[in-house]
């Protein structure tokens, strides 16, 4: 009798993976081992559903990898060493979050020896290929399944699939799709399916409880949040925890992000993100007083890069480390604290401390006064400065006379 062939499911329990499961068992013959991946949006409660709820469609394992830690470590703090919104707006909270995903249950299948991998995307989105391509760099043996983009089902299909497979279970589709994680919560829903329309207040998985200002100190050391208020933790994850909690009932980080998919065409999706926004910003605010006119003119260049490969699923091409290395170079002197004020549905970064602020009143203050060189110092440097142009003009000049 030969071996029952093992395929990995990438498994959130939602409607299109509990098709994944019924279709591989039952019309494929595979043995399920379903996996969830947790990076930081999943209590014990949500873990704990979710297994029973893989058991009970008949899965064979379900294991669910803790991976918040390592996601942050070998991701995250290089997002915020280099300030990195995508377009200007998005912190990538389900970009990064899916591709490391992936790469977790890649490597999960490859060490059981699975012979395919599996995952319930559709066709239509960023996704399919985050997933596809950790898939084929991290286990090229193995087949992968779509089973939802492949057959391209209809959401009333898959429910008239499972209930004809004995699955009786609720599949109303909630009137926004909301998907959490550390590094921020991503909504989607009508209003984001059209060019025109933002999401109302009742969409947002934070309700607005907070309406007196508050003043929080963020300690950052070595380009890395420490914590908040007058005893850093020393705990980056745990910060941006509690940083969340103190901000989302602000309202604060709420926004919806106009990208270019992978695929090539345009997409909308609101998010709130309340530390991942307000972490990035006093971060920048302490990079422009400790770091050189050029060091952070070519962070913003490397950085804007990372941040695009990262949301294309290139993660694990190695000039991401080549990167990753000239970014943590730059925050030896990132240290010292952000003042920041908390209000209803924004934040102010007050100002900053730092034993490495380079605007120093010893060397002079701006319009105002210097003390490290005299007016014949800039006289002198503004005549070579102007040299070159002032050649270009008078050679212009003669030639067109």
């Amino acid at each position: 009798m030969s071996q029952q062939k093992k395929v990995v499911l990438a498994f959130s329990g939602g409607l299109d993976t509990s098709f994944c499961v019924k279709y591989l068992a039952e019309d494929l013959g595979y043995e399920i081992y379903s996996v969830l991946v947790d990076t930081g949006g999943f209590s014990e409660a949500d873990l704990k559903t979710i297994e029973d709820r893989a058991y009970s469609l008949g899965v064979k394992h379900h294991i669910a990898i803790a991976k918040t830690d390592d996601y942050y470590q070998q991701c995250l703090k290089y997002l915020v060493y280099g300030n990195v919104l995508k377009n200007n707006t998005y912190p990538l909270s389900v970009s990064a979050e899916r591709i490391f995903q992936a790469i977790a249950v890649a490597e999960y299948a490859k060490s059981i020896g699975a012979n395919a991998i599996a995952h319930g995307s559709t066709g239509a989105g960023n996704d399919q290929v985050r997933f596809d391509m950790a898939f084929r760099i991290i286990a090229p043996d193995a087949e992968i399944i779509t089973p939802i983009r492949d057959l391209r089902l209809s959401r009333e299909a898959e429910i008239d699939y499972l209930k004809a497979k004995g699955v009786e279970q609720e599949w109303h589709k909630a009137a926004y799709s909301i998907n959490k994680g550390l590094w921020g919560t991503s909504v989607g829903g009508r209003e984001t399916l059209t060019s025109n329309g933002f999401l109302p207040e009742s969409a947002w998985p934070t309700q607005v409880t907070k309406t007196e200002p508050e003043q929080i100190t963020l300690h950052f050391e070595a380009g890395e949040l420490q914590g908040i208020g007058a005893e850093p933790v020393g705990d980056p994850v745990q910060a941006i925890q509690q940083l969340t909690a103190l901000a989302g009932p602000f309202g604060i980080g709420r926004d919806i992000h106009v990208g270019d998919t992978i695929i090539g065409i345009k997409g909308r999706v609101g998010f709130e993100a309340p530390a991942p926004l307000i972490i990035l910003k006093a971060h920048h605010a302490i990079e422009k007083h400790v770091l050189t006119k050029w060091q952070q003119y070519w962070k913003d260049q490397l950085a804007n890069w990372y941040g695009t490969m990262l949301h294309e699923g290139q993660f694990l091409d190695p000039v991401m480390r080549n990167i990753e290395t000239f970014l943590t170079d730059t925050q030896t002197h990132v240290t010292g604290k952000v003042h920041v004020l908390l209000a209803p549905y924004r934040f102010q970064v007050l100002g900053i401390e730092s034993p490495f602020d380079l605007m120093s009143s010893t060397f002079g203050s701006y319009g105002e006064m210097n003390n490290a060189w005299t007016g014949d110092d800039v006289r002198g440097f503004s005549k070579v400065m102007s040299n070159q142009l002032m050649i270009y003009g008078k050679v212009k000049e003669s030639v067109n006379k």
